[in-house]
């Protein structure tokens, strides 16, 4: 029997807590209020009535945000969101909570049914590796929000 060799190439992601970030040091999440404000300054404000974003702040026991990835950008509709990629740098950065967020550039406030579906998929995930997902908050071009925390659909 032939014997095969392969190589398999390392990734590294890279998570340096001592690196000072002035927007995420020391927030701390205390309402879907002032976490939709705080989220909100993440987002590019030139696209965000024309441009779907998905982003994704992580948390620490202290529910203290660690940092804010914006995870994906996408057309007008739609953005694409992959779990594996949410949950790597959550496990990376040793996050015990999640909050996700996304824009809807027509302004609506009401989730989709992708919204739940996607919602239902990255709690589903999150109960896995013992995270927490805390609120998925639905974001307007003028800064309203929505949260499927204080909606009960969480």
């Amino acid at each position: 029997m032939k014997k095969s060799s392969y190589t398999i190439k390392e990734l590294e992601v890279v998570y340096n807590p001592t690196q000072k970030v002035n927007d995420t040091k020391k927030f701390s999440i205390k309402s879907s209020k002032t976490t939709a404000e705080f989220i909100y300054k993440f987002y590019n404000i030139n696209s965000i009535s024309y441009q779907e974003e998905f982003l994704v702040a992580y948390l620490n026991n202290a529910n203290n945000v660690i940092g804010i990835h914006q995870h994906s950008k996408g057309g007008i509709t739609y953005t694409s969101v992959d779990l594996r990629i949410i949950m790597a740098i959550a496990l990376k950065c040793f996050a015990t909570g999640i909050i996700i967020s996304h824009n809807h550039p027509a302004g609506t406030l009401s989730p989709s049914f992708e919204d739940r579906v996607i919602t239902i998929n990255i709690k589903n995930a999150c109960k896995f590796f013992d995270i927490v997902l805390l609120d998925h908050i639905i974001l307007t071009p003028s800064g309203e929000y929505f949260s499927f925390s204080d909606t009960g659909i969480l």
